[in-house]
């Protein structure tokens, strides 16, 4: 049995929400400068080609997913033994994620001397980072799954989460380039620091009768367990084609910015309204939850996104002020799709009885799919551009008009396929039973 003090009920309030979601801060605050500043920092400050770098970051990125699904086992047989257990092994990563982060962009001089060494400090560093990152995800994200409750309180929860590492990415976004490398991973560490200690005073989640002995003995077909879940394949479907929706422009649209709308100058300023306006729209999000339920929610934002989209395929060069409007009402989306998926998934765990003993594994190849729709995007994005002829820089009207395109209609099509999706395969089978796997997790259960 565990030996965890009293577990505290999660009452919705600012503390309870901070103590929580705090660690998405720096959660988010680290993945920013290792997709976007590492490659231009190791081809500037250390001369590595382009080329080797992308093999560097395509070959972590691979051994990153595919960890997923089993630190979510893990951290599963963590939460089984005792909330302490978990709290250690997340210090334990976080000290990791911190080391390699520094590591990363600070190698030691005898290592810049040998591009050998510089190589493979890379790759060791890109490896330990990503898979402490991933620790540190999968165990956040299963503890607020495991605080349970109706639809508007996992709406909440999670809401806390995602909006906090909004403020995140806006911090990272803005500290390397103003106050320097050195500075950002002081404030990394600071964060990371200061969330782990509000995480030990967060709300903890209650043993519940899987846990314990019978939760410490996983079968041996826990790993593909959420697998014999037809809810959780039904909503993993919507969540992929809606995932690659999302990362479709957020893959392509510096390019849109410089090129169509030839704005450079006002990156900025885009970038924050879009972040901005996900991060405030969190409280709205879980006010229409109440009132509509998360999945029709989770619906009026998909079609939100594709009015954005619609109307910045309109668009043209100088048009500043209303490609503005188009962040803020994207950004209005993109609250709904980072706090109401992750709360649904929360619901189909407690729906299919493995609440308290899996949410780990549920959550592991959450992740594992998000990390898809990013390769996926850029597998069709980028050749697709340049099949059209689009090239950085082109001002050819063929070429930005390709451009526009897959930057606004492709989004659209695919946000549009994932509503029908999500009104198809969850929204029509209305009564909670119907998106309840049989009992016991048998594989062999009925589809619904």
């Amino acid at each position: 049995m565990s030996t965890d003090r009293e577990p505290a009920a999660w009452r919705g309030g600012w503390r309870h929400g901070l103590a929580y979601g705090g660690l998405g801060l720096p959660l988010a605050f680290v993945a920013l400068p290792l997709y976007v500043v590492l490659p231009n920092h190791y081809a500037v400050q250390f001369g590595v080609p382009l080329a080797t770098l992308g093999a560097l970051l395509l070959g972590a990125r691979a051994v990153d997913a595919c960890a997923d699904p089993w630190i979510g086992r893990l951290a599963d047989r963590w939460f089984a033994r005792s909330t302490s257990r978990v709290l250690g092994m997340a210090l334990a990563a976080a000290v990791l994620l911190a080391v390699g982060f520094r590591a990363l962009f600070f190698p030691p001089p005898d290592v810049v001397q040998d591009r050998t060494l510089l190589l493979a400090w890379c790759a060791a560093m890109l490896v330990l980072t990503y898979v402490a990152y991933s620790v540190l995800s999968v165990l956040h994200q299963a503890w607020g799954a495991r605080l349970g409750g109706d639809e508007s309180q996992r709406a909440r929860i999670v809401s806390w989460r995602e909006a906090l590492a909004l403020v995140g990415v806006l911090v990272a976004s803005v500290l390397p380039s103003v106050a320097g490398l050195d500075a950002a991973t002081a404030v990394f560490t600071a964060t990371l620091a200061v969330a782990m200690a509000l995480l030990w005073r967060a709300p903890r989640p209650g043993a519940s009768a899987a846990t314990g002995a019978a939760g410490r003995a996983q079968d041996h077909g826990a790993l593909m367990l959420p697998w014999r879940v037809p809810a959780f394949r039904r909503l993993l479907a919507v969540f992929l084609v809606n995932g690659i929706a999302s990362a479709v422009p957020a893959t392509l649209v510096l390019f849109f910015i410089r090129d169509r709308l030839q704005a450079p100058d006002h990156e900025a300023l885009f970038l924050a309204s879009y972040f901005a306006a996900g991060a405030l729209s969190m409280p709205l999000w879980v006010r229409l939850v109440a009132r509509i339920g998360l999945a029709r929610a989770w619906l009026a934002g998909m079609l939100l996104a594709v009015a954005a989209f619609a109307w910045a395929a309109t668009l043209g060069a100088g048009d500043v002020a209303a490609f503005t409007a188009v962040c803020v009402a994207s950004g209005l989306a993109l609250g709904a799709d980072l706090a109401l998926p992750g709360a649904l998934l929360a619901g189909t765990v407690q729906q299919a009885g493995h609440s308290g003993r899996a949410e780990g594994a549920y959550f592991g190849w959450w992740n594992f799919a998000s990390k898809l729709n990013l390769a996926l995007a850029a597998g069709l994005a980028l050749p697709a551009l340049g099949a059209f002829g689009y090239a950085p820089g082109s001002r050819d009207p063929a070429a930005l008009q390709a451009l526009t395109l897959t930057y606004c209609a492709l989004p659209c099509a695919l946000k549009l396929a994932a509503a029908a999706l999500l009104h198809r395969l969850w929204i029509r089978p209305a009564p909670p039973a119907a998106n309840a796997p049989a009992p016991h997790d048998h594989p062999t259960a009925p589809e619904p």
